[in-house]
C-alpha cells in the first residue's frame, strides 16, 4: 500500500529501477492527484450529507454566482461549466423537476432558454455553499494563513501555465 506521501519514495524507486528517467514531476504531480482525490472524496460526503448531487450544485453554483436576477441562458450555462449542452440539459430537467429552477423562453431564437433559479434553488445553494466552503476551510485550516495564500498563488500560476499550454481545465465548481 503507498502511504499518502510517498511521492519521494515513488521518485527513488523508479530512478533506482531506471536511471535517467525524468522523475522530477512526481514530487508536484502525485501529491497533486492525491490532494485533488482526497478533497472529491470529501466534498462528494458533504453533499451525499447535504441530499445534493454534484451536477446540481454546479448548475446552481453558477446560476447563484451570475448575480441577480440569477439567471443564465443555456448556452451561457454550458460556457461557464463547460460541460455539454445536453448535460446541461439534463442537469435543468432534474433542478426543475425539484423546483430549484424555472425554464422560460429566452427570446433569442426558438431554442433560446433561460434558466432561473427559484427561491427554493436560492435557499439550497445558499446551504450548499456554506457547508461545502466551510468543509474545506477546515481542511486547509493545518497551513497558516500566509502559507495558503502563497500555495494559491502558487497554484495559480502553475494552472495559467498549463492552461496556455493544454487548454482550459474540463469543469469548475462552486
Amino acid at each position: 500500500m503507498v502511504r499518502p506521501d510517498d511521492a519521494d519514495g515513488i521518485a527513488a524507486a523508479w530512478r533506482r529501477e531506471r536511471p535517467g528517467t525524468p522523475t522530477e514531476s512526481i514530487g508536484v504531480v502525485t501529491r497533486i492527484w492525491q490532494i485533488g482525490k482526497l478533497l472529491a472524496d470529501d466534498r462528494a460526503r458533504v453533499l451525499a450529507e447535504l441530499g445534493i448531487d454534484r451536477g446540481t450544485m454546479d448548475l446552481l453554483s453558477v446560476l447563484r454566482r451570475a448575480g441577480e436576477p440569477y439567471e443564465l441562458t443555456t448556452r451561457e450555462l454550458t460556457a461557464r461549466t463547460l460541460i455539454t449542452a445536453g448535460a446541461i440539459s439534463q442537469r435543468v430537467a432534474r433542478a426543475e423537476a425539484a423546483g430549484l429552477v424555472r425554464r422560460t423562453p429566452g427570446g433569442a431564437g426558438r431554442r433560446a432558454v433561460t434558466v432561473t433559479l427559484t427561491d427554493a434553488g436560492h435557499a439550497e445553494i445558499e446551504r450548499t455553499v456554506d457547508r461545502v466552503l466551510t468543509r474545506e476551510v477546515e481542511l486547509i485550516s493545518g497551513l497558516p494563513a500566509e502559507r495558503r495564500r502563497q500555495l494559491a498563488r502558487e497554484l495559480s500560476d502553475l494552472l495559467t501555465d498549463l492552461t496556455d499550454r493544454l487548454g482550459p481545465p474540463a469543469r469548475t465548481e462552486i
